[in-house]
């Protein structure tokens, strides 16, 4: 449960930096001040320095202003250069002693380099990513993979409670990407996987929506089919919590981590040709759930729809021999 705010330290310490307000960010920045929280953050959009506004936080005017202002500050940046450029100014303007949680789905080994950047200015960073798409980031359903020292991990531990349900301290700094990079492993392959369930059953003369409550609530659920099955139902993957475009680089850091450790993936590897079809056929923007489109293609449906467009017309199918 998130910590009372009289739980709390009085100034900076009940103050939290959010660098990065996308999809993921600005949802945990809106979770943060409803637990409490004085939120400071920054992004470069100026509809997302709305967005905090409000949801009752401070936008500020960079990196650099956020470091200086608070001594918990949790990232969540959209790349390698993005994560360089705000240590660097964390590193410059930080208080010493303060504590940055990583949490975007990027190379250890440039975590690890960002990691050092803020140790030589007295400053630890923490390897935190998130296990949850941005719909669960909202109502507060995701999980924490925390890696890096365990004291720290404690300090910034009503933070977390914050704007997440759970938190799983996993060891040494790294070891948060690493298990990341399990669970998107099964992700990707579970999100492909309903697709095929849910057409499958739309195709054999069922409800789709029908099939996406009665499966999900037995042995072949899943998470992913929870959660994104009824926005392949609805075909509202225009909305989009996790971007196809975004994905392609989790689906890389995959991709490279089996090799390196010389792990088959035939499942993976099965599902890489259908996030590349959703790239080509113009679902960069989409939300994952648009594999749902490539796979009705697949099928036979003509052109890929557009979200919200009505599904393709069933043709009439003979019953089955006995």
């Amino acid at each position: 449960m998130p910590a009372s705010p009289s739980s709390r330290d009085n100034g900076s310490a009940g103050t939290v930096g959010m660098i990065g307000l996308g999809i993921m960010g600005s949802a945990m920045a809106a979770n943060l001040v409803r637990a409490g929280f004085a939120v400071s953050g920054c992004d470069p959009v100026p509809a997302a320095r709305s967005r905090l506004r409000r949801a009752g936080g401070t936008p500020r005017a960079d990196a650099a202003a956020v470091a200086r202002t608070c001594e918990r500050i949790v990232l969540s940046l959209p790349s390698v250069a993005a994560l360089d450029q705000v240590c660097d100014a964390i590193a410059a303007h930080g208080r010493r002693g303060a504590i940055v949680a990583e949490t975007s789905t990027l190379p250890v080994a440039d975590k690890e380099r960002a990691r050092r950047r803020l140790a030589a200015a007295g400053i630890v960073l923490l390897d935190c990513p998130l296990s949850g798409t941005g719909a669960q980031a909202r109502v507060r359903d995701l999980a924490v993979y925390a890696s890096g020292p365990a004291r720290a991990i404690r300090a910034f531990a009503p933070v977390f409670d914050g704007f997440a349900r759970a938190r799983y301290d996993v060891g040494g700094f790294g070891n948060g990407m690493r298990m990341k990079l399990v669970a998107n492993l099964l992700v990707a392959i579970h999100n492909i996987a309903a697709a095929e369930a849910i057409l499958f059953g739309e195709r054999a003369g069922l409800d789709p929506a029908q099939v996406v409550q009665v499966v999900a609530d037995g042995a072949g659920g899943s998470r992913m089919f929870q959660v994104r099955g009824p926005t392949m139902v609805a075909r509202g993957w225009g909305e989009a919590t996790m971007k196809v475009s975004t994905w392609q680089k989790d689906m890389g850091l995959i991709a490279a981590a089996l090799a390196a450790t010389d792990t088959p993936a035939p499942l993976f590897a099965a599902c890489v040709p259908v996030y590349n079809a959703a790239m080509g056929q113009g679902h960069g923007g989409d939300d994952t759930a648009a594999v749902y489109a490539v796979l009705e293609r697949l099928a036979g449906g003509g052109s890929a729809p557009s979200a919200g467009a009505a599904p393709p017309a069933r043709r009439p199918r003979r019953a089955a021999r006995r």
